[in-house]
């Protein structure tokens, strides 16, 4: 079992600016281990509440137990220097981050990653909430070698007409998908609710595709959040020793 006490202390973390969709510059959030030793990257796709402290903390955890880890700032072309939350209201009156523009970002992050002195050659990704749904969708669009999602909504099913979201279902771009997957839900979440967590094991299974889920009882939506109500510490507990030892397996070094 992993041993979340046991992390390193030598780390950097920084504001950097990468090149994201259409050659766009944008903020990104950069965490990596000290030294000559290969590690390999992360990237770490943000909730919908966008580029804030908790997920900067989420970037500098997967740093500190050895990978460099990512974080694009996917609201940054609808608000430019705006706050995170000023930042997210700007995208979600837009209808959202438009799925294109998501996958070029996280391409661009990758193509960082893989400038990076002591890069091994694996990469992850891991999002939370949309950024979990926007994890399954960059694993269909591009070459990695593992996925996490957590609890991302509207991979299946369409997200209701109140929230003005401009983004449908994606389940349909799992025969594309690169890497194995892991799924991580609660089971009082209604976006993902039980039954469509059910559909996309079905359509995993059904294409051939290595994946996992767990689904935690007594844990609804955003229950890594440790800065809200909603978060339950046994279950984000238990995901993240679910994470490390899915990266361990996935993303390991070479000998």
């Amino acid at each position: 079992m992993h041993n979340l006490g046991r992390v390193r202390e030598d780390l950097r973390a920084e504001a950097i600016t990468i090149t994201g969709a259409d050659g766009a510059e944008l903020e990104a959030y950069l965490a990596s281990p000290l030294g000559d030793q290969p590690h390999a990257g992360v990237v770490v796709i943000h909730h919908m509440p966008g580029f804030d402290w908790s997920t900067k903390e989420i970037t500098r955890r997967l740093a500190a137990n050895g990978y460099h880890a990512i974080m694009p700032n996917i609201h940054w072309h609808d608000a430019p220097g705006a706050s995170p939350d000023d930042a997210a209201a700007a995208s979600r009156a837009k209808g959202g981050v438009p799925d294109e523009r998501l996958v070029g970002d996280v391409s661009g992050s990758i193509e960082h990653l893989r400038s990076l002195p002591g890069f091994s050659g694996k990469i992850g990704i891991i999002g939370h909430c949309s950024g979990g749904r926007q994890a399954f969708l960059a694993g269909c669009r591009l070459d990695v070698d593992a996925v996490v999602d957590c609890y991302g909504a509207f991979v299946v099913g369409d997200p209701p007409a109140q929230t003005g979201l401009k983004i449908g279902p994606i389940a349909g771009l799992t025969p594309d998908l690169s890497a194995p997957l892991l799924g991580l839900f609660g089971a009082e979440d209604a976006y993902p609710d039980t039954a469509q967590v059910a559909e996309l094991r079905q359509i995993l299974a059904d294409d051939g595709k290595e994946f996992e889920f767990h689904t935690f009882e007594g844990a609804g939506h955003a229950f890594f959040s440790v800065d809200r109500p909603s978060y339950r510490v046994d279950a984000a507990n238990a995901g993240w020793e679910l994470i490390f030892r899915f990266f361990g397996e996935h993303l390991a070094v070479a000998a």
